[in-house]
């Protein structure tokens, strides 16, 4: 059973930073990419950034120039440093992997709890 643990949630005022962090509870055999979603009341789910296992990033508009992903693939881990945040970032963040358990696993998706961003005007 793969679980996505994540971390680094909480409350901050606009200006401020916060780093998620997100691991695999075991070992995944391939990565296709990893990333990280949100989800704000009474709105859809929606991208905030992706990286591939090749490291290459990709983000939402609205936060180009603010957040910053990253990943260790070694460790199926991924993080999101972000900055200068704003109110309209608050949300309920989840994590996502793309991957095969095992060598001779389809690829599945894998989700986070979620983890609460709130910031503060």
């Amino acid at each position: 059973q793969v679980q996505l643990v994540e971390s680094g949630g909480g409350l901050v005022q606009a200006g401020g930073s916060l780093r998620l962090s997100c691991a695999a509870s075991v070992s995944i055999f391939t990565i296709d990419r990893m990333g990280w979603y949100r989800q704000a009341p009474g709105k859809q789910r929606e991208l905030v950034a992706v990286i591939t296992s090749g490291g290459v990033p990709n983000y939402a508009d609205s936060v180009k120039g603010r957040f910053t992903i990253s990943s260790d693939n070694a460790k199926s881990a991924v993080y999101l440093q972000m900055n200068s945040l704003k109110p309209e970032d608050t949300a309920v963040y989840y994590c996502h992997l793309l991957g095969q358990r095992g060598r001779f696993s389809t690829y599945e998706n894998y989700w986070g709890q979620g983890t609460q961003v709130t910031v503060s005007s």
